[in-house]
């Protein structure tokens, strides 16, 4: 069962109306959702899911079902689950998916400061990681933290947008990440363009501007192997 995605065209959006379409052992599947489920490093949404008598619902994670665009809201343990054709209102826990937004940009800005293959990361809140191919580089916290709160501080428009599979296929260069390929097969393929900073396939929640991510630090850089270098960061507030 097809979830439509509102968080895709819009990742402000911090409530929806919805219509249950199922439930079992998986978890609650609606015919509309905010929640993004976990995927590209990024972790699901929670929040709840009001029904019309005010009883709640609440959502500890967000995941992706076997089938395509299936979204599978998991209920805290001993929730009482919803009929199907229950109308709920779906509301995320703003607070966080907003920091998951800001730190989730931020990695994108370490891709710009960073030249090297992606072979792994994490989008937490409050903190991430990315994983780069980069043998024999010694990395400095300090000259990277810097180079990123510039990014920053430029306040650089950031603008989803999309490309035919064809487009992407002639440009390789875009696919910074050496493990996870972009899904194609759909006939177009998102892309994240943080204007003259940096370009490449993302189907993640942002920010608008890269000034609302805030301040960052590098809190750890971390030799993961004869290739792999791991640089940690943290929101600085």
């Amino acid at each position: 069962m097809s979830t439509e995605p509102l968080f895709r065209d819009d990742a402000y959006a911090k409530s929806c109306d919805a219509t249950v379409l199922s439930t079992d052992d998986a978890g609650i599947r609606l015919d509309r959702t905010v929640f993004y489920p976990m995927g590209g490093g990024q972790a699901g949404d929670t929040g709840v899911l009001r029904l019309g008598d005010g009883h709640e619902i609440a959502i500890a994670d967000t995941r992706k079902g076997e089938l395509h665009d299936e979204i599978l809201h998991i209920p805290a343990p001993d929730a009482a689950l919803p009929a199907p054709g229950a109308k709920v209102s779906a509301e995320i826990d703003w607070a966080r998916r907003h920091r998951l937004m800001r730190m989730h940009t931020c990695l994108h800005l370490l891709c710009a400061v960073i030249e090297g293959d992606v072979t792994g990361g994490s989008i937490g809140d409050g903190k991430g990681r990315l994983d780069f191919n980069l043998p024999d580089t010694q990395l400095d916290k300090d000259e990277i933290a810097a180079a990123l709160n510039k990014l920053i501080e430029a306040d650089h428009p950031v603008e989803p947008r999309w490309v035919a599979d064809e487009e992407l296929e002639s440009n390789p260069q875009l696919v910074r990440t050496m493990s996870v390929k972009p899904p194609t097969g759909s006939g177009r393929v998102r892309l994240l363009d943080i204007a003259g900073v940096d370009l490449q396939p993302c189907g993640g929640t942002h920010v608008r501007r890269t000034g609302e991510i805030g301040p960052v630090r590098v809190t750890k850089i971390e030799n993961k192997g004869r290739q792999n270098r791991r640089i940690n960061i943290a929101f600085a507030d």
